[in-house]
């Protein structure tokens, strides 16, 4: 064999890694649910999950950390898919002893002679209601975030006539892809079996359609007779004494 005539091997391609979901979440959000879906329909994608502080919502996105972020609202929408989910009841936290605690519910208008905290001036929610269990102010907070830290030395009560605070799921506009799509139908609440869903979508194997034991040249051969095992009887269908007598 000639060195023309001989086989030529293409170098096999690496192996790509292998796909990973990243996404984030303000406090407040609890992804468990979400997260057992995914795992149930999508084992063979990684999921990796981590929370960010309400300042670093967007900047997870913008610096490729995060595939999807789920953000408090408002924010900044440009270059971004975002999509409501749900509202979050608002609470007024107070240090411990407060006269809030007698009540189960209190409206604003009745807080108008105390002093509020700004979270983002005191460096974030977690260090403004320790600051709050010192005695030096209230703060307004949504009840999950309130729930997420439970600082010692403060007590939390439901507020009305103040704005709620709504969560969202966010992700950049130009980085959509099939798995994207599948968490995003996750969250939405997308059934496995839902058209919209990209593993619905795709095409299943098709049954190897089963041997045909019947027997015969084709799938239509007539099955054979089967042998009557008694003989018929020749009396059958007529009257008593319809046969003749032999003679003795």
């Amino acid at each position: 064999m000639s060195a023309e005539d001989e086989p030529t091997l293409e170098p096999a391609a690496p192996d790509s890694p292998p796909r990973e979901l990243r996404f984030a979440y303000v406090a407040g959000v609890t992804p468990g649910k979400w997260i057992r879906r995914w795992e149930e329909r999508m084992p063979h994608v990684p999921l990796r999950s981590f929370m960010s502080d309400d300042g670093t919502q967007l900047s997870v996105l913008r610096n490729g950390s995060a595939d999807l972020s789920f953000v408090r609202l408002p924010v900044e929408r440009e270059g971004l898919n975002v999509i409501p989910l749900y509202e979050e009841q608002p609470v007024v936290v107070a240090p411990k002893g407060h006269e809030i605690s007698v009540f189960e519910e209190v409206a604003l208008e009745d807080l108008a002679e105390e002093t509020f905290l700004d979270a983002d001036e005191l460096g974030g929610q977690e260090m403004a209601l320790q600051v709050v269990a010192s005695g030096a102010g209230l703060l307004i907070l949504p009840m999950s975030v309130a729930r997420h830290f439970n600082v010692r030395n403060t007590v939390a009560r439901r507020l009305t006539g103040a704005a709620g605070t709504q969560i969202a799921l966010a992700w950049p506009s130009d980085a959509t892809d099939d798995v994207i799509e599948e968490f995003i139908g996750i969250v939405r609440g997308r059934t496995a079996q839902s058209s919209r869903q990209p593993s619905a979508r795709q095409e299943k194997p098709k049954k190897t359609p089963k041997p045909d034991h019947r027997g015969g040249a084709g799938a239509g051969a007539q099955k054979p007779k089967i042998a009557q095992r008694y003989a018929p009887n020749p009396d059958k269908g007529r009257g008593r004494g319809s046969r003749k007598k032999g003679k003795r």
